[in-house]
Formats: structure tokens, sequence, C-alpha cells
């Protein structure tokens, strides 16, 4: 039986958003032989303004770039919160900052609450990797793409001289997911 998984990235401008859907994609493509789709929107602000940023991940071939039926929504603003939760499908997850979102919808899907901007800032050293942490939540708690995979991009699409920060924000990441399941 084929697959289809959707992935929405959501928050604001400046939060690292479409860097992180575009590292999930290639992990998914380049280093597990997937087929992925990336898509990004942002408001007319570059930094405030709103952001997303949508994966795709298929084992055929993907006939449809945008996300409809979200199996997984990060959101790292009550804003993205509020516009997006209603787009996650029965027994999707959704992931919110809980340093930024405090309402959390009700709905069929399994939520999960974790303050990563500031697990970032005070586990990983700067606030500026919580989209990494977010990339290790991810990876950890859907397995849709290896650790490996995500790791590699990671470190591909990082500016250099930042790799062992990183690598240590996608670990605490994974360490999350593994207290969340």
């Amino acid at each position: 039986m084929s697959f289809r998984y959707e992935i929405r990235l959501s928050g604001s401008g400046g939060q690292g958003l479409i860097l992180a859907g575009k590292i999930l994609a290639e992990a998914a493509a380049i280093y597990d032989n997937k087929n992925a789709t990336q898509s990004q929107s942002y408001g007319p602000e570059a930094r405030g303004g709103s952001s997303r940023s949508e994966v795709i991940i298929s084992d055929e071939e993907i006939d449809y770039p945008k996300a409809v039926n979200i199996d997984f929504l990060l959101c790292f603003t009550q804003e993205a919160c509020d516009k997006y939760c209603v787009d996650i499908k029965e027994k999707g997850i959704l992931l919110v900052d809980s340093d930024y979102v405090t309402k959390v919808p009700e709905g069929k899907f399994t939520v999960h609450k974790v303050p990563i901007t500031t697990i970032a800032e005070k586990q990983a050293g700067k606030s500026l990797v919580a989209n990494i942490v977010a990339l290790g939540i991810i990876t950890g708690l859907t397995g849709i793409v290896s650790k490996k995979a995500v790791e590699s991009a990671v470190l591909s699409r990082v500016p250099k001289g930042t790799e062992d920060l990183n690598t240590k924000a996608f670990n605490l990441g994974i360490d999350l997911a593994r207290e969340l399941k």
C-alpha cells in the first residue's frame, strides 16, 4: 500500500520554517530515496509576518504539491495554530511551541505542547535553532524520514561553523520525541 504524508510547519517569518521544510524534503528525497515536494508561503514582511512551509513525502509520484490533509502540523505561533488546526486529519499530530501557543484546539488528533524555543535557548545555547529542535521532534515522532537522513540534510544546509550547534539542537529534539512517545 502506498503512503502520502503531509507536514505543515507554520509560524512567523524569521523562525527558520522555510529552511526546516527544505531540510525535511531533502532528507526524504536525497538521503532516503523517497519522493518529496516542498512549498512555502510567507507574508509581505520578511520577518514577523506569517510563514508556512509544506512538505509532502510519498513512495509514489506526487501529483499535487499542496498539503490539504495534514498528518503533522507544527505551530510556532498562536495565529498559525488558529489558522491551520482545521486542516489536521483525524489521528494526525499537532506540535505546538508552548512558549507562544497557549490556546490549543481540541480534535481527533494527538497534541504535543513543548517549549521548543526555551529548550533551544537554554539547552542548545541559542533560540535561533528552535527550528532544528522541532525537526528532531518531528523526525523522532513520525519516523517518516530516517534520523540519519535528516541529520545529513541539516549538516548540508546550515551555515559553516554552526554544525555542532545544529547537531546538538537536532539531537535534543530526537530525545524530546522519545519522551513524548
